[in-house]
């Protein structure tokens, strides 16, 4: 009898978890008439809190709804969202950077075609590219980013420097700082993206704004183009003036011990999106008044100029394929990148909207606002939009550029050659 009761008791409990276990794409089923909603995000602190906003007045605004609001830390969450969409139980509404990253779920049919619900002319034209493909979008963009150079005032006018223009008046500036003791630039770039923006950078201002995108819509030139050679010639160049901190390349971005090179005087200038003015409030406040950015230098010959800057959106909001109730999580995405929550967004977090008119009160922000506007390009960050095995090659080579464990034609050619077979 004993057995019988037992044997009963699992089954009841399998019943139940295959009954809980049945949960569509949300991850959470809908409870007889309410909706649930559940979205995937990355966000921390003034962001995530204005999610939250938001989802509570979405569900005062749609009676018998439920948003289900859940944050992953960033590594975590790209596996875990790869894992619930080839198991088909993703979220309903997932964050995303748009470009390769998001396109390589779309084309699984993982995403929902989102076209016919929200107003493209409601967003910045280039943001919204990045998440639209084959002419249909797929994702809608809050938030915008920039790269540029940061730079210590205080140290700049110590020495008499000035923001450069050029690439030589750049090295000029490395070189005094070297020989009083700076550190030219901070750069903690174990996880490889953070020297990806130089390669990048360089390559624009060489190769020109075009150069990406010829290359990566294999229109004639390559990632083995004389452009990308020279731009693993200028980094090598830097690293071996000396230009970074020490162990640069085995120092993760998160940690904050590049920028604490910054705060503390040690090191001069880093290159980093303009998510550093929210470091800088939330670790340093104090650094604030010292803080100065400028745009990349520009090349002599080189094709680019100084109004092609580099950038990134996010984040990008989607809708899971598998969602149940894939018109209210459009309805949901729209509010969480309307007007009103994007004036919030750059207001509270320091950082820019890709929705069209929405103008920063914040005087720093006002100067990304200003670049982004009297931008005629943005090049958005080539490990976003590489299909994900040439993004992850394009920042092994990168690291191994800056580690002179590779040469500047080797690292081209493995990437035109990775190309050919992934893109062609």
């Amino acid at each position: 009898m004993k057995k019988v009761t037992a044997l009963l008791s699992v089954m009841v409990l399998l019943l139940l978890a295959a009954c809980g276990g049945n949960q569509g794409a949300s991850g959470s089923s809908d409870n007889g008439d309410e909706k649930v909603i559940e979205v995937w995000h990355i966000e921390t602190g003034e962001r995530e809190k204005l999610f939250q906003e938001v989802a509570k007045q979405f569900e005062e605004d749609h009676d018998g709804v439920k948003v289900k609001l859940l944050q992953t830390p960033n590594d975590a969450y790209k596996q875990k969202l790869a894992v619930s969409m080839s198991g088909g139980n993703p979220p309903d509404v997932f964050q995303s950077w748009g470009g390769g990253w998001l396109k390589h779920f779309v084309d699984q049919g993982n995403v929902q075609d989102i076209t016919d619900n929200v107003d493209q002319d409601h967003y910045l034209e280039m943001a919204l590219n990045n998440g639209t493909f084959d002419d249909k979008v797929y994702g809608v963009p809050l938030g915008l980013s920039l790269d540029v150079i940061f730079y210590n005032k205080e140290i700049f006018d110590k020495y008499n420097l000035e923001e450069p223009k050029t690439y030589e008046e750049f090295t000029e500036i490395i070189k005094t700082l070297k020989e009083n003791d700076v550190t030219p630039l901070a750069l903690t770039n174990k996880t490889k993206w953070p020297g990806a923006y130089y390669l990048m950078n360089f390559a624009s201002r060489i190769g020109g704004p075009d150069l990406f995108e010829s290359a990566f819509n294999r229109e004639g030139r390559g990632f083995d183009d004389p452009a990308y050679v020279e731009a693993g010639e200028y980094i090598q160049e830097l690293v071996k003036m000396d230009a970074f901190n020490e162990g640069f390349n085995g120092i993760p971005y998160d940690e904050g011990r590049g920028r604490q090179l910054m705060y503390s005087g040690q090191a001069a200038m880093m290159d980093m999106t303009i998510s550093f003015l929210n470091n800088v409030r939330e670790e340093a406040p104090q650094f604030e008044d010292k803080l100065g950015f400028f745009v990349f230098p520009t090349i002599a010959g080189g094709e680019g100029n100084d109004t092609q800057v580099g950038g990134a959106t996010g984040p990008v909001w989607s809708v899971a394929k598998e969602s149940k109730n894939p018109d209210l999580a459009a309805e949901f995405i729209k509010a969480l990148t309307s007007k009103e929550t994007a004036q919030k967004f750059t207001d509270r977090t320091g950082t820019l909207a890709a929705v069209k008119d929405v103008v920063p009160e914040d005087e720093f922000v006002k100067q990304f606002y200003e670049v982004a506007q009297n931008a005629s390009h943005i090049q958005m960050p080539y490990d976003q939009t590489l299909p994900p095995e040439l993004a992850e090659l394009h920042k092994d080579t990168t690291q191994a550029l800056f580690g002179l464990s590779m040469t500047p034609e080797e690292a081209a050619n493995k990437m035109e050659a990775k190309a050919e077979e992934l893109l062609e």
